[in-house]
């Protein structure tokens, strides 16, 4: 089930993390569950969690295992427990998982980029060894996001063939807990903002597991109460001179939530808020009524050794660096990242445009190769796609339950580089917006990013967006080295484009870059070299400011980042501003003097 509240302490809500080592085994026949492997592993070995088994390993079959795999851990639950919902906590588990205790299956979650959680409380024992099982799967289809597909290699090996550009990572890579919690609970809360007249009105909506109850809600500040109200599920609370949360003051208040049943307090949720307001106004973003331009990277859950497993080091090294180079945005690029780095966001001030995981929905990893305004592989017009358009929605909806509490989170990015040229393209797309644009109370823009090849003349994607996102490589996929001098033109060329649409909406550049050897120095200048990259970006930066409508520039990529092999890339994605130790190129210090 969703899980869409981070697990807090207190005297109603017990968690305590399962992390460490676990036991692990690899099932390429899918043998486990007739062979009782939901039980007890045959032959495991240790691995860490959170963790991913393709950085941890010295062979290349297990670091492109594609199939079932498992995990198994060994748990305590303690009797003062008794009267409580337990539960099981995944951060995520990639890219689909069953879940079993004691043998018995207890549930099971499509998706590898959310959270989900499984009522435990009927299959464990009390002051006694548990056993908790998880059957994983790390298949790419065109049936659910990511999408990819497979082929089988000459020694029966199955091997993922991503339709994206970054590395198929995969198991447990975030935290897990063990939660207990009453049995009447609150779920979910959501929040919305309005600003007047140095007045800040909250809108909040309660979820609970009981409708027989009411709600304490209290505002505090620096742990004092400024505001309560007692109410039934929806209400609002009133702040005279807000301090707003922007980037450079990210000013957090704490909420407060009392689940009362019969004048008694029986569940209690807090969390920190920030109070602010985003929306699109023309070609503006206007961020509490006031104009922003972005400035940031996308950016990837990707680290040596841990891949894309949770590390709350890394969080702290990356925002650092993105403090130092004057960064104010990234893009959860291209999925909804550990709820951590929210958390951090909110706290160092960083706007989000958080993205669900639909990238890949094109048939080919290179078609960001394609200008020719024909990327028509009529994806959308697979006996799939029914299939495919309900896991996306549920994933949108979980992303969305997620984070929408999140000051950070400015915007909701529901697509990366889809086919978007053909009829079916716009037809499927129409639906996803429809829906997503029911689940966020605060209403923040829509957008998704549009390929290379999906132009002024092609598009059929940018009407449903709020803001228009591009992805563009001229000067590197596209007339690149000595040919850069075409480029220039090229990208002016679609820009003019864009501009005669005369469209009235803010344009934001989510991807431009160029692979980058931080060990390469060449006069003149030659492709892969620090000073070709610099070029590079001095490019763009001068076409930006010919145009009004541009209204942020988020570079590609925060730091280099790990992809399947191939002829194109030398171990990686090497176009990082940062090196994948998180250490600056010289492009770092061009734009840190153009940010700050």
């Amino acid at each position: 089930m969703e899980s869409a509240l981070y697990p807090i302490q207190n005297k109603y809500r017990f968690n305590t993390l399962m992390n460490g080592s676990w036991q692990f085994e690899t099932d390429p026949d899918s043998i486990g569950l007739k062979e009782g492997w939901n039980k007890e592993l045959p032959d495991p070995e240790a691995m860490p969690v959170p963790g991913t088994f393709a950085e941890l390993t010295t062979k290349r079959e297990r670091k492109y295992y594609t199939g079932d795999f498992w995990y198994q851990k060994d748990f305590f639950v303690p009797s003062f427990l008794q009267g409580r919902d337990i539960f099981i906590r995944f951060g995520s588990v990639t890219h689909r998982a069953k879940v079993f205790i004691n043998g018995h299956e207890v549930g099971q979650h499509e998706g590898g980029f959310l959270p989900f959680q499984v009522k435990i409380s009927d299959y464990i024992k009390l002051d006694q060894k548990n056993r908790l099982t998880i059957l994983v799967n790390n298949e790419l289809s065109e049936k659910t996001i990511p999408c990819g597909t497979e082929t089988v290699l000459s020694n029966g090996q199955k091997l993922a063939q991503p339709y994206f550009d970054f590395f198929n990572y995969s198991g447990i890579m975030r935290n897990v807990w063990l939660l207990a919690l009453p049995q009447i609970q609150i779920t979910n809360f959501k929040l919305d903002y309005q600003l007047s007249n140095n007045t800040a009105t909250i809108n909040y909506q309660i979820e609970s597991n009981d409708n027989n109850t009411e709600f304490k809600i209290t505002l505090l500040d620096h742990e004092e109460a400024l505001i309560s109200t007692t109410s039934k599920d929806t209400g609002r609370l009133t702040v005279k001179n807000p301090h707003l949360w922007q980037p450079n003051d990210p000013y957090l208040y704490k909420i407060k939530i009392e689940m009362l049943q019969n004048d008694k307090v029986v569940d209690e949720y807090t969390d920190q808020i920030g109070i602010r307001t985003i929306k699109v106004v023309n070609d503006k973003i206007l961020l509490n009524n006031q104009p922003i331009y972005l400035k940031g990277f996308g950016k990837h859950e990707d680290f040596n050794v841990l891949g894309k497993a949770t590390n709350e080091s890394i969080i702290k090294r990356d925002y650092e660096c993105m403090k130092w180079i004057g960064a104010n945005c990234f893009r959860s690029s291209h999925y909804p990242y550990a709820e951590e780095w929210y958390q951090y966001a909110d706290k160092y001030g960083f706007l989000i445009i958080d993205e669900v995981p639909a990238v890949g929905l094109n048939r080919s990893v290179t078609n960001f190769l394609n200008v020719t305004n024909s990327n028509q592989s009529h994806f959308f017009a697979a006996k799939t796609v029914p299939q495919l358009k309900q896991v996306h929605q549920q994933e949108i909806k979980e992303m969305i339950d997620r984070d929408q509490r999140h000051p950070s989170v400015i915007a909701w990015s529901l697509f990366n580089e889809p086919e978007s040229t053909t009829p079916e393209s716009y037809d499927y797309f129409k639906d996803i917006f429809t829906y997503a644009k029911k689940l966020d109370p605060q209403k923040r823009p829509y957008t998704g990013t549009l390929v290379m090849g999906s132009g002024p003349k092609a598009d059929r994607l940018h009407s449903l967006c709020d803001i228009v996102c591009l992805n563009r490589y001229y000067g590197w996929y596209v007339a690149g080295g000595p040919e850069i001098v075409n480029a220039k033109g090229m990208l002016m060329d679609e820009l003019n484009g864009w501009q005669d649409l005369k469209l009235n909406k803010p344009f934001v550049f989510t991807e431009f870059g160029a692979d980058t050897l931080a060990s390469l120095h060449q006069l003149p200048d030659e492709m892969w070299s620090q000073e070709y990259q610099n070029e590079y970006y001095q490019m763009y930066f001068d076409i930006f400011k010919k145009y009004p409508f541009i209204q942020g520039e988020l570079v590609w990529n925060f730091a280099d980042f790990k992809t399947s092999e191939g002829i194109m890339r030398v171990g990686g994605n090497a176009k990082g501003v940062f090196t994948r130790e998180r250490e600056p190129k010289d492009i770092a210090f061009v734009l840190r003097k153009r940010w700050r």
